[in-house]
């Protein structure tokens, strides 16, 4: 007696696997049993990591501001401060954008918030 390979349906699903797989190295896109557990994982990482990046570039973007507002003579808590302060809505993205593109502006800023530059 044949031995059953359950047919299309499970050949879709393992095939659905390993075209998740493609790029991963040795077996890992070869081989469906290893391939399944290297997809599952970097799925995982995948949404975890989707989070932690928003994490990364906000604290990216605070040590940038921090280091122009450095240079303008005004530490970053002061200068957060001093735009909450004055309705200056700026978000930290574009504060920091603002700081490596156009640092008159980013001096304006500084000088508006009510701080000495």
């Amino acid at each position: 007696m044949p031995r059953v390979t359950r047919g299309f349906k499970a050949r879709r699903r393992r095939n659905k696997v390993l075209s998740l797989a493609k790029g991963f190295r040795g077996g890992k896109h070869r081989l469906f049993r290893t391939a399944a557990e290297a997809v599952d994982r970097a799925l995982c990482y995948a949404y975890r990591d989707r989070r932690v990046k928003k994490r990364e570039f906000r604290a990216l973007w605070i040590s940038r501001i921090s280091a122009a507002a450095k240079q303008n003579g005004v530490n970053y808590s002061r200068l957060i401060n001093g735009m909450g302060k004055n309705a200056i809505e700026l978000d930290r993205k574009v504060l920091s954008n603002l700081a490596i593109v156009d640092p008159n502006a980013f001096t304006a800023v500084v000088k508006a918030s009510g701080l000495a530059a």
